[in-house]
């Protein structure tokens, strides 16, 4: 297992997003968006879910995928 910013790669990395940190299992230099399909550094990856294992560019792409998981969430 790697840390955060082990390896040279230099496309895509695989994570696993974990509660406070995450683990890069194969090495990259990025991860998109699964919202917005943005590509966010892994030095600037502040936002994820550990239940969907998937990464979001800021709060509000967050936001917006609780909320297609959650409608009941609006009220």
């Amino acid at each position: 297992m790697m840390n955060r910013f082990e390896g040279t790669g230099s496309g895509e990395a695989r994570i696993r997003y974990l509660d406070a940190d995450f683990q890069v299992l194969s090495p990259g230099t990025h991860v998109r968006c699964a919202v917005t399909d943005t590509m966010i550094p892994l030095d600037e990856l502040k936002y994820w879910s550990v239940a969907r294992q998937e990464p979001y560019a800021n709060a509000a792409a967050s936001l917006k995928r609780e909320l297609e998981f959650n409608p009941d969430l609006i009220r």
